[in-house]
């Protein structure tokens, strides 16, 4: 078993590394469902298995030292040496094989079941989002509210309550399901979705949007355009860059395509059953459904709610729109 566990082991490590290097593309779903399942046969064996035979051992060499004491006192002997007490407790005491196993299923099993059912962490690489998130800012991202789903397979096991337009959403990519986007709700099942000279519209409806004080942006040193947009009964703010146009370059060919049309005001797509519209807040500086499709139900992670920490600015720590 000692060969075995470290052969285990050294497979995770393995992976992991070869993940942080860029050599695999890692899963990280998966590799902790591995994990769990690993340790929880091994805690399964201990319970079972190996830690009743280290007890059985223990009361062996304990009633063997009480038998001998006893014949050493029939002959009148009461000065015996040999302590059995720490033999006892290294008999008892798990193997490191088994420490490293069975001895952190409570803890993975806890993390799995966190992650995979209540709330995962996630954090915030690219500045599609700015400025309701900012690179760096570590979110919090409720994994129930649109119903519970099974780790790593994602199939819905309730149905929860359907997302909303305006709701801040993590989705895995659809030209890539391995990656995780957050994107803003803009249209659910049924709408059909304008967004034209940088004026976004639903089912005919302009959604609000007032001027607001420029936005500076510290990493390009730049201000833009910000305003203050109501989607639903979302009170968020998004930014315009006056210099990108209102075209949109490099559409892929995605599913439901025909239900878009382009052209050099922008595009206006009607939203299938079971599918969502999603953009950034940085409108002109996000990949999101107006370039790559919609994104299907079974791609849906949570929603995002709250921004647990950001190690450059403390004060970003809070819930957000």
């Amino acid at each position: 078993m000692p060969v075995l566990t470290a052969l285990v082991l050294a497979a995770f490590a393995g992976y992991g590394t070869a993940w942080y290097l860029g050599v695999v593309e890692g899963n990280f779903a998966l590799l902790l469902f591995l994990a769990t399942l690993v340790t929880g046969l091994y805690w399964l064996a201990e319970r079972l298995y190996f830690l009743p035979r280290r007890r059985l051992a223990a009361e062996r060499l304990e009633a063997s030292s009480a038998r001998r004491r006893g014949e050493l006192a029939a002959r009148g002997i009461t000065q015996v040496d040999g302590e059995v007490t720490e033999a006892k407790q290294k008999l008892l005491m798990q193997p490191w094989w088994l420490d490293w196993t069975a001895g952190l299923f409570p803890v993975i099993l806890a993390v799995f079941v966190l992650r995979s059912f209540l709330f995962e962490p996630f954090k915030i690489p690219s500045g599609s989002m700015i400025p309701t998130l900012l690179v760096g800012d570590l979110i919090l991202v409720n994994k129930f509210t649109y119903g519970v789903r099974l780790p790593v397979i994602n199939t819905k096991l309730t149905d929860g309550t359907p997302p909303k337009r305006g709701d801040v959403m993590v989705f895995r990519y659809p030209p890539k399901p391995s990656l995780d986007y957050i994107k803003r709700v803009v249209g659910v099942p049924g709408d059909e979705v304008a967004y034209l000279n940088k004026r976004l519209t639903v089912n005919g409806q302009p959604v609000s949007k007032q001027p607001v004080a420029d936005f500076f942006d510290e990493d390009s040193m730049l201000y833009f355009k910000q305003f203050e947009e109501v989607l639903g009964d979302r009170r968020h703010r998004i930014l315009n860059d006056e210099s990108r146009p209102s075209f949109i370059p490099g559409v892929e060919n995605f599913q439901y395509r025909d239900n878009c049309r382009y052209s050099v005001e922008g595009v206006v797509c009607k939203v299938p059953e079971g599918h969502y519209f999603m953009m950034g807040d940085n409108r002109d500086n996000s990949l999101d459904s107006r370039f790559w499709g919609f994104v299907p139900d079974r791609n849906i992670v949570g929603k995002a709610f709250f921004i647990w920490m950001n190690f450059g600015n403390l004060k970003r720590i809070g819930s957000f729109q």
